[in-house]
């Protein structure tokens, strides 16, 4: 993609289809006059008047417990400068974005337009009531050492300036666990750090609280080293100046243990690498291009342990590991700051958990047989959902001892169990499909890449390296198409079938195929007319290995499209019945639903196996499978075949697979809601689980359901997922949207990277 064609993309998505990136919603009912006349008058005076006796009751009548301000002024934009209070708006955005899928927490971006120190601190001060906590960002240093401490010292709600603190806690939690696998106490450790802005500042400084001694270290600006005989240093640089008479960073790396990378990029040389001591310790932070390239660094030195800010490779140093937390253990306990046994917690907890087994869920998304704490693994990774339940607590913890908490946790067990629940509105399966497909992408024919729906997601998923397209259509279409969205691939295969160019590979097609339907009434002449359908051919790329998988179905029926590829590519070993399943992304977080686009009517022997193949499908996204076999009846309260086949499933089930969390048939409410479930029928083995998944006895209540879910809760969807089938082919249900056809082609390329790993094992057998 062109850089005019990325700039573009970016202002559409923050433009379209509702510009900005965050919106408010009530969280009331608001249905009747009556509900009206409770939110506001008369009703709303009653919690006025509360207020006005206790200015506390704040927390229990009004959002201001979960809610965050992010406040900037824009002097510091990411690698923008000085761009202004309205340019920095985006960024302030994007900022509460994260805040709220990562931790949950509500945040009002805003944007002061003063350079001015005291007005700044007094706007923010006169604001303040409306926030549970206050988070600074982009602000120049040394302004930003200025107001992050006195407003700490005149507020009493936590306080943090994120630019500063965050990158200091994640890489003093990922410095602690990298020099316990060196043999190296932080009290004996030589460190370099190359910049001197607010991060670097606050890096030091919580390294020292940590045990680094300050004649240990020695950091360095665009100038050089910070000596202590150099005139006109800041209050912050002096406090790190060295009396060690050198002046550059090759001079400072000579023999050190740790090098900090806050600066720009590749400013520290393969040589400068070698001079330091064995074990070398070093990360390059500088974003987005390191102080020294990861590949660079491991090949000069194979002892090197490395951290970067970037996400393509190990130990990323990610603030996100950190703001959400922080704020979210604070504002728990309505603590009055964000003091250093805070942010020493959150240190603590992060260099714990990545000596912790992870689970299966982040080894699958990175793509890992298993993720261990080693060289490659010192911090935990960004997808980790053990984050928001270790992290917060220890924050809180940490406020409660140190005096700072206004609301103190009794009960930690049930407190951990909402911030489980805090993960379910998030999007965040989507996000560890991408990643898994990213790490191994396959090559996906379209069979209808002259439609643009098709086309843009093929593009989307080439340039995000998610999927190696395969163009199927007229070639001149498609090339036109390609020029408009400006889809600038030279090395991406464009094939029509219907063209005499192909007339070779049609004709190797046609034999295969007829080979294997010649006694079912098939002609050679008959297969080679065939081979010029787009379906039929790209099913027959994906059959003799010319492409690892398959997306149609986007422009015709679904049973059109079944038909073909149940003839060409069949179902895997020991399946009589393929099914689908539907991944909804709702509130409560994933929901499998099934089958979704297949069988009319299951039988019992069917739906066994449609749980059978759903319950692997929940395993391939690293969860664990909690299934309820649906139906209008609970538990035998009708004997109408209808809801008899079900309790026949689920009694087979509990027979020959008795690990399986399943049971049934049960009604749908009582599937999802764990207190009427207990309540009604405490014997049941869902009885204090999760459902996320529901096995639906026909294909009109599973298919109605799930479009349900999609239109009127605006649930995303992945799927219809293809279950059964000997190759990974995905049909798209019609109409499908771009980013449905995104998901889609993840979806095909780990498919594909699951049946590759299926069939080595099979062959090492």
């Amino acid at each position: 993609m062109s850089e005019e064609s990325k700039r573009r993309e970016a202002l559409i998505y923050h433009a379209k289809p509702t510009p900005g990136k965050i919106k408010v919603v009530p969280t009331k009912k608001y249905a009747t006059q009556r509900d009206l006349s409770l939110a506001y008058s008369p009703g709303v005076a009653e919690p006025c008047l509360e207020i006005e006796k206790d200015k506390n009751n704040a927390y229990k009548y009004t959002a201001k417990g979960n809610l965050v301000a992010v406040i900037s002024n824009g002097t510091a934009v990411l690698g923008l400068g000085n761009i202004g209070p309205e340019a920095s708006k985006p960024v302030m955005e994007g900022k509460g974005l994260l805040f709220k899928i990562f931790a949950d927490i509500d945040v009002f971006d805003i944007e002061v337009d003063t350079e001015d120190v005291d007005k700044f601190i007094e706007t923010v001060k006169n604001i303040a009531p409306t926030f549970g906590g206050i988070n600074l960002e982009d602000i120049k240093a040394p302004g930003a050492f200025e107001i992050e401490r006195r407003l700490k010292e005149e507020l009493d709600i936590p306080v943090m300036h994120d630019d500063q603190h965050g990158t200091a806690i994640i890489s003093a939690a990922a410095l602690i666990n990298a020099l316990e696998l060196t043999g190296r106490k932080i009290e004996e450790a030589k460190i370099v750090i190359s910049g001197a802005g607010a991060a670097a500042i606050s890096c030091s400084r919580l390294y020292q609280a940590f045990g680094a001694k300050r004649e240990n270290m020695v950091m360095l600006d665009s100038k050089g080293v910070i000596r202590d005989d150099r005139e006109n240093l800041s209050s912050e640089k002096a406090e790190f100046a060295t009396h060690r008479k050198i002046d550059t960073l090759e001079e400072a790396m000579v023999d050190s243990d740790v090098f900090i990378g806050l600066s720009m990029a590749n400013v520290l040389s393969p040589e400068m690498l070698l001079s330091m001591a064995n074990d070398p310790i070093v990360f390059a932070m500088a974003n987005p291009d390191p102080e020294i390239k990861y590949d660079l660094a491991i090949k000069t030195r194979k002892d090197v342990i490395m951290a970067t800010g970037r996400s393509d490779h190990p130990n990323q140093v990610n603030n996100v590991l950190g703001f959400p937390f922080i704020f979210r253990g604070a504002l728990d306990v309505r603590a009055t700051k964000i003091n250093e046994e805070m942010k020493m917690a959150a240190v603590e907890a992060l260099a714990r958990l990545a000596k912790e087994p992870v689970p299966e869920q982040v080894n699958i998304a990175y793509g890992e047989t298993k993720l261990t704490f080693g060289k490659e693994y010192i911090i935990p990774k960004p997808f980790d959902p053990r984050l928001i339940v270790e992290v917060p607590p220890a924050v809180a913890k940490a406020a409660m001892e140190s005096g700072v908490a206004k609301e103190p946790i009794t009960d930690w067990e049930e407190y951990q169990d909402k911030l489980r629940e805090r993960l379910g509105s998030d999007n965040k399966m989507v996000r560890l499909l991408l990643n898994r497909a990213k790490l191994d992408p396959k090559r996906v024919v379209f069979a209808e890449a002259d439609q643009l729906p098709v086309l843009k997601a093929a593009q989307i998923a080439y340039e995000e390296g998610i999927a190696i397209p395969i163009l199927l259509g007229r070639k001149e279409a498609i090339q036109a198409l390609m020029a408009e969205i400006e889809f600038d691939a030279e090395d991406i295969l464009i094939i029509d079938p219907k063209t005499e160019e192909e007339n070779e590979r049609k004709d190797r097609y046609a034999k295969v195929y007829w080979e294997q339907r010649k006694r079912r009434g098939v002609t050679y002449y008959s297969a080679q007319r065939l081979m010029r359908e787009r379906n039929y051919f790209a099913a027959m790329m994906v059959n003799e290995g010319d492409a690892d998988a398959l997306i149609t179905g986007y422009s015709r029926s679904y049973p059109t499209v079944v038909k073909p590829m149940l003839e060409l590519i069949g179902m895997a070993d020991g399946v009589r019945r393929v099914a689908t399943t539907n991944m909804m992304m709702t509130k409560r977080g994933p929901l499998f639903l099934s089958d979704t686009s297949i069988n009319i009517d299951p039988d019992t022997k069917t739906l066994t196996k449609i749980a059978q193949m759903t319950s692997q499908v929940v395993k391939m996204f690293g969860l664990t499978p909690v299934m309820a076999m649906t139906s209008y009846s609970n538990f035998g309260s009708s004997s109408d075949p209808r809801a008899s086949k079900v309790r026949d499933a689920v009694a087979y089930l509990h027979r020959y697979y008795p690990d399986m969390i399943v049971d049934g048939e049960l009604q749908t409410d009582f599937a999802l809601n764990a207190d009427m479930l207990k309540d009604k029928f405490p014997f049941s083995k869902l009885v204090d689980r999760k459902v996320n998944t529901l096995i639906f006895p026909t294909l009109d209540s599973a298919n109605i359901t799930y479009k349900l879910l999609k239109e009127l809760n605006e649930a995303d969807s992945i799927g219809p997922i293809m279950m059964g089938m000997r190759k990974p082919v995905h049909i798209l249900q019609f109409g499908a949207s771009v980013d449905e056809i995104v998901n889609m082609t993840a979806i095909a390329v780990v498919d594909a990277q699951q049946k590759e790993k299926q069939e080595k094992e099979k062959q090492s057998l």
